[in-house]
């Protein structure tokens, strides 16, 4: 008898009110929003404008999406077009099947697009989203706990995952490697955030970090799972994968770190000339209303020169006034004399 265990859900659909949500669709939609959220604010912080990691992710899930289904299809096809299969389940992604490796793959496609379209280094971008993904995938994996699949072996341990009779499925007990990889992809996005702090990683080499941690967790916890997959030499598909993308990622690090070290100076250049405007416009704002120390200094003067008196003004004021006195009095004399 199991002292504990770690319940799967009785079925895999979330009641909205009227409105019935697949849990695993509902676990990839959270995920985007985490990534977009954590990712703007990482690219505000890098001198980014908000909106941009949104502006970018239209182009960049869309294409994930797709990449992540067509892995899925391509290397488990005989789940869909081998005899007895229905090929239009492959067009079922609520259903489950997302590869990360084509997601990431053409999701940096799309991502590059958007990119290009702004102007942005699709690199920059990238180290922005990096911890976000992780996130993501971290809640995506709950996805698999709502339909059940891709556990691993048997166990009695107290965390073992409790999976009831289904199709393709037998009840019992079994390692929780949903769980695992969730707890696996947390530790990831909080270790690019303190070495991106600490190292000021750039030029995609955060990114580039993600993608080597991922891949060490992958490959171990790929050796766990029991599901049905193509074999090379003994080991699974995506055994090898995690291996041939984690030596690229640390090439790419150890390369990039030599040829373009540090971090980008500037990664949004649109960003920096709208800056740039509206502080020349603030300058020639305050010009056009400011007055200087000399200006002032020259009205005054004008000022007092304008309302002073002049003293020889006066004197000639009162000689006329006395001139003009003596015509009259003369004046005056001649009427009565004459």
């Amino acid at each position: 008898m199991d002292l504990a265990y770690i319940p799967s859900p009785s079925t895999g659909v979330i009641e909205l009110g009227p409105i019935p949500l697949r849990g695993y669709a509902f676990c990839i939609i959270i995920g985007v929003f985490v990534a977009v959220w954590f990712g703007n604010k990482r690219w505000i912080a890098r001198g980014g404008t908000a909106g941009t990691v949104a502006d970018i992710a239209v182009w960049a899930v869309p294409f994930g999406l797709v990449g992540g289904r067509l892995y899925h299809v391509i290397t488990d096809y005989q789940l869909y077009f081998s005899k007895g299969e229905d090929w239009v389940d492959a067009f079922k992604i609520w259903q489950g099947g997302l590869g990360i490796w084509g997601a990431i793959a053409l999701g940096a496609v799309g991502a590059w697009i958007g990119c290009r379209r702004r102007g942005i280094p699709l690199p920059a971008w990238a180290d922005a989203l990096a911890p976000g993904i992780a996130f993501a995938q971290a809640i995506g994996r709950w996805g698999n706990w709502f339909n059940q699949e891709l556990y691993g072996k048997a166990t009695d341990l107290p965390w073992a995952l409790k999976i009831s009779e289904g199709p393709n499925r037998v009840a019992g007990t079994y390692h929780p490697t949903f769980l695992y990889e969730s707890l696996w992809c947390v530790g990831v996005a909080l270790l690019v955030i303190w070495a991106d702090r600490r190292f000021k990683l750039g030029h995609g080499r955060a990114f580039a970090l993600y993608v080597a941690a991922y891949c060490t967790g992958r490959a171990w916890i790929e050796y766990m799972r029991v599901d049905e997959a193509h074999h090379i030499l003994g080991l699974r598909l995506n055994v090898w994968t995690a291996l041939i993308v984690f030596v690229l990622a640390v090439t790419y690090i150890v390369i990039s770190a030599k040829v373009r070290p540090g971090r980008e100076e500037v990664v949004e250049p649109g960003a920096v000339e709208a800056a740039e405007g509206v502080e020349a416009a603030e300058g020639e704002q305050d010009t056009g209303v400011a007055s200087t120390p000399d200006a002032d200094a020259a009205s005054e003067t004008d000022a007092d020169a304008g309302s002073a008196p002049d003293p020889d003004a006066d004197e000639d004021t009162e000689r006329d006034g006395e001139a003009r006195a003596t015509e009259k009095n003369g004046a005056a004399e001649a009427a009565k004399n004459g």
